[in-house]
């Protein structure tokens, strides 16, 4: 908590953060958080959540904290939200995915009188009863306009949502926005998708039909026919008919195309908001970085103590990350070097060799190594620059020297 409280005392107000989690395997059999959850990598190994909030300014990591790996994320903001105001993060503005996008945590952010910009599903009431208003459109929706540069449609709503507080009274919401954007062409790529989609599910219950097979448990059977209503017997589970699913079809295709973000507390029109949002793309990097630079994509301790000093040791490692990528961007090393990986690979050729017995000594410094000390400010070990100065010892003349002329002799 020390740590966390430093981390917030560097904040500006209205600071932008972004919450966002990640899920590690584990090796160890007795962590405490580890639980068998949904895995990207699709490992056959338990797992933990962890969760790290960033700046979106300078990208800087602020807080972290570990979960259960069966915890959803939307189940873990308010204890998020908790900690933060322990830890002295007043006056900053969370930015949150669809992860996150709930009922509870919305009403928790308006109980909390907090800011926020938070993706949100399409199928909510919400963004639905927004969605249905337009009713019928060939290009695009009615009332809408149009962002010349990204190209896409959009409309903002004020929501009022006032939510019961402690006793009788009652919370309203402050400055409640929804921002609804229509994207054409990505329109179109999911209407093409749906089709594929249908079309592929109907060919396996076909050959399921057929073939009379044991069918899968009831959750995969949602996952992989979700368009289609099942009609099995529960015991044997053999499939006995099948049909579409016309309502669930029908809003597919309504909801094609459409994305909303919501805000709180916020003066931001809906492009700014669309465009505050994307900078969250940069945390998506640095968990990059977290699993291949730092080699931290499984988790190698067994004991509680071991996993709490490495998740330390990994917070802190990637705050130097992060300011390698700031000093990066923001010097003429963004014009040499794709990226800050690229930067710390350039440094990686350099060694300090020791001996047994002997003193130690650092391989040169070249080329592009020497405009990263430049940029960082480092002072390139002695002896390791490619300038040389000669240290020969030229021998004295012989005599007394020549006795210097002043303008007093003269």
């Amino acid at each position: 908590m020390k740590l966390l409280k430093l981390r917030a005392a560097r904040l500006h107000k209205d600071e932008l953060c972004a919450v966002d989690s990640i899920s590690r395997s584990a090796y160890g059999k007795s962590l405490t958080d580890i639980r068998w959850g949904k895995n990207k990598e699709s490992l056959p190994l338990e797992q933990t959540v962890e969760v790290v909030v960033y700046t979106l300014d300078s990208h800087m990591p602020v807080y972290y904290r570990t979960f259960p790996g069966n915890m959803q994320d939307s189940r873990s903001l308010e204890t998020i939200l908790t900690d933060l105001h322990h830890a002295g993060f007043a006056d900053v503005i969370l930015v949150t995915d669809r992860g996150y996008e709930k009922i509870r945590n919305l009403e928790t952010y308006i109980l909390k009188n907090q800011a926020m910009i938070m993706c949100t599903k399409v199928q909510q009431n919400q963004v639905m009863e927004k969605i249905l208003s337009y009713g019928d459109f060939s290009t695009r929706p009615d009332g809408m306009a149009i962002d010349q540069n990204a190209k896409i449609y959009y409309q903002q709503f004020a929501i009022d949502y006032p939510v019961e507080s402690t006793g009788t009274s009652v919370k309203q919401s402050e400055k409640l926005r929804l921002n609804l954007y229509f994207d054409s062409v990505r329109r179109s790529e999911e209407l093409v998708q749906l089709d594929i989609d249908i079309t592929e599910q109907h060919k396996k219950l076909q050959l399921l039909l057929l073939e009379q097979e044991p069918l899968e448990d009831d959750q995969s059977l949602k996952r992989h026919f979700r368009y289609f209503k099942l009609q099995y017997d529960s015991g044997e589970r053999i499939l006995k008919s099948f049909e579409l699913n016309v309502k669930k079809v029908e809003k597919a295709r309504r909801t094609s195309g459409f994305f909303s973000i919501m805000t709180h507390k916020l003066d931001m029109d809906a492009m700014q908001t669309y465009q505050t949002y994307k900078l969250r793309d940069e945390q998506e990097k640095a968990f990059q970085q977290m699993k291949t630079q730092m080699v931290a994509d499984r988790q190698r301790t067994w004991s509680e103590e071991g996993k709490t000093g490495r998740l330390f040791i990994l917070f802190v490692s990637m705050i130097l990350g992060a300011a390698v990528r700031h000093t990066w961007k923001t010097t003429e090393l963004y014009e040499l070097f794709s990226s800050s990986l690229d930067v710390l690979d350039e440094m990686r050729s350099i060694r300090c060799i020791e001996h047994t017995g002997r003193a130690k000594f650092i391989t040169p410094f070249v080329g592009k190594q020497l405009d990263i000390c430049e940029a960082f400010g480092f002072e390139v070990p002695n002896g390791c620059a490619p300038d040389y100065v000669s240290r020969k010892k030229h021998p004295k003349k012989r005599g007394r020297p020549r006795k210097r002329v002043t303008e007093m002799d003269l």
